[in-house]
């Protein structure tokens, strides 16, 4: 990823991560892993894709928290305010996955064929289709993309 992204932006976004999930000046290790491995699984294709990308990770650790504090709100003003930010977050997580999908198609079309008729000694291919455009392949993604090794090869410290 850096080579696409580059590296002094691999830093500042690996600088801006580590403080993330941090506490103090303690760093959590577990929310930066995550965070790193959320925005390294898909390897972005360049800078604007690994900000949006942090952005999407850092939005979803801040739902989580908010989620926490709305089931262990001991008064309902407690509740109420979680309840409010935790939905306002998942409203702007799904508006960034909306833009990271119009930013990776490019402008790419989908076209879903409702009916098909299959006349005698013809074929037909039921099921999802995907072309990587003319004469491309596919390239199938891993089952799971979180468990592969991160990219970035920048320590995370213990303290801030």
């Amino acid at each position: 990823m850096n080579d696409a992204i580059g590296e002094p932006v691999a830093k500042g976004l690996t600088g801006k991560i580590w403080r993330l999930g941090s506490h103090g000046r303690r760093a959590d290790k577990g929310a930066t892993s995550f965070a790193l491995g959320f925005v390294d699984a898909k390897e972005p294709r360049d800078a604007a894709e690994a900000l949006l990308r942090t952005r999407l990770a850092a939005t979803h650790q801040a739902m989580m928290m908010m989620a926490r504090r709305l089931t262990h709100g001991t008064t309902i003003p407690q509740q109420d305010a979680a309840e409010r930010a935790a939905s306002k977050l998942a409203r702007s997580y799904a508006a960034q996955m909306d833009t990271l999908k119009r930013d990776r198609s490019k402008g790419q079309q989908t076209v879903r064929v409702e009916r098909v008729t299959v006349e005698s000694g013809g074929q037909a291919v039921v099921g999802n289709v995907e072309s990587g455009g003319v004469g491309g392949a596919v390239k199938k993604s891993d089952a799971n993309p979180m468990q592969k090794e991160c990219k970035w090869h920048y320590a995370v410290p213990d303290r801030l």
